[in-house]
């Protein structure tokens, strides 16, 4: 019976809390993660530390506060967030949200709020663009308390993230005979297509390299861009050096050079078609396969800077 009592006393605590502060709303400073609650009648140190699951001295100590003294009604108090408590992880408990301010997008939450995987983000909110409004709010964690009403998430994993796969058979180029690679034209005294920064010919990479310079004295490159890009995957390229390029502004068959512009690194790839009318190609210029993307040492595989000559 008292158990019961206990139960019930708690449940109409929880209910209290989430009546005042509506949410839980993450907080940080000094590198620290915290919440904020505002004190109601009969509240106390212990009773906050049953419904945070965080010992009643670390809240005296976090907000610099005598526990003696006690508390008094409508008063703030940081209620700090440890791995005892709170989990950037899984999809159960109670959740603790993020309330977007202006220009940010789901990576920089993800790098400001240690590394919470995006697609963790994506799966708790069943969202899949990577830009958040200002003002917008978003589960980023969860409160770890047998105190506070919890959820378990399981709705399906969302499907923008998944990269689109285009499964290909080597293709020739269609305006570039296939040449043998002894009959390949030797270009003395020729420096690479001009660009802002010269790549070394020992990061240059390839099959469609000849196909490219072949190209480009036809129609000289004079278009040096620099775009957003993501990946898509293909099985080609990882042992013959073939590359694409998915692009709306060019015709398919046309060979472009891509450039890293963290590392100088570069590839010739082949335009194998259009992008646009997906939603999850919004925000992106060009999408290279992913055998390019791993030949230019590309670290991350959601959107990132490439330049392309062509």
């Amino acid at each position: 019976m008292k158990k019961l009592i206990l139960l019930q006393a708690l449940l109409l605590l929880c209910l209290a809390v989430f009546s005042q502060n509506k949410e839980l709303v993450l907080r940080k400073t000094e590198g620290s993660f915290y919440l904020e609650h505002k004190v109601a009648a009969k509240e106390n140190f212990y009773s906050l530390s049953r419904l945070y699951n965080v010992p009643a001295k670390s809240i005296a100590a976090y907000n610099k506060v005598d526990m003696e003294k006690g508390l008094a009604i409508d008063q703030k108090l940081k209620i700090p967030l440890s791995d005892s408590n709170f989990t950037m992880s899984g999809n159960s408990g109670t959740p603790v949200y993020y309330r977007a301010g202006l220009n940010t997008s789901l990576h920089k939450i993800s790098e400001a709020y240690r590394n919470v995987p995006v697609q963790s983000l994506k799966y708790w909110n069943q969202r899949t663009k990577e830009d958040v409004a200002e003002g917008e709010k978003l589960i980023i964690g969860f409160l770890i308390s047998k105190a506070m009403p919890s959820i378990t998430l399981n709705h399906p994993p969302v499907e923008e993230d998944a990269t689109p796969v285009v499964k290909t058979e080597p293709i020739a180029v269609n305006s570039v005979p296939e040449e043998k690679p002894q009959e390949r034209p030797v270009i003395k005294n020729e420096e690479p297509v001009a660009g802002p920064e010269k790549v070394s010919q020992s990061e240059e990479h390839g099959y469609f390299k000849p196909a490219f310079e072949q190209q480009a004295r036809k129609t000289p490159a004079k278009k040096n861009k620099t775009v957003t890009a993501g990946i898509f995957k293909t099985l080609s390229g990882w042992e013959d050096g073939k590359y694409y390029v998915l692009a709306d502004e060019l015709s398919p068959g046309t060979i472009v050079k891509l450039v890293n512009p963290s590392n100088n690194s570069a590839v010739y790839a082949k335009v194998l078609g259009e992008m646009s009318g997906i939603k999850m190609n919004e925000h992106l210029d060009i999408r290279i396969s992913n055998a390019a993307a791993a030949k230019l040492s590309v670290t991350d595989t959601d959107k990132f800077i490439m330049k392309m000559i062509y």
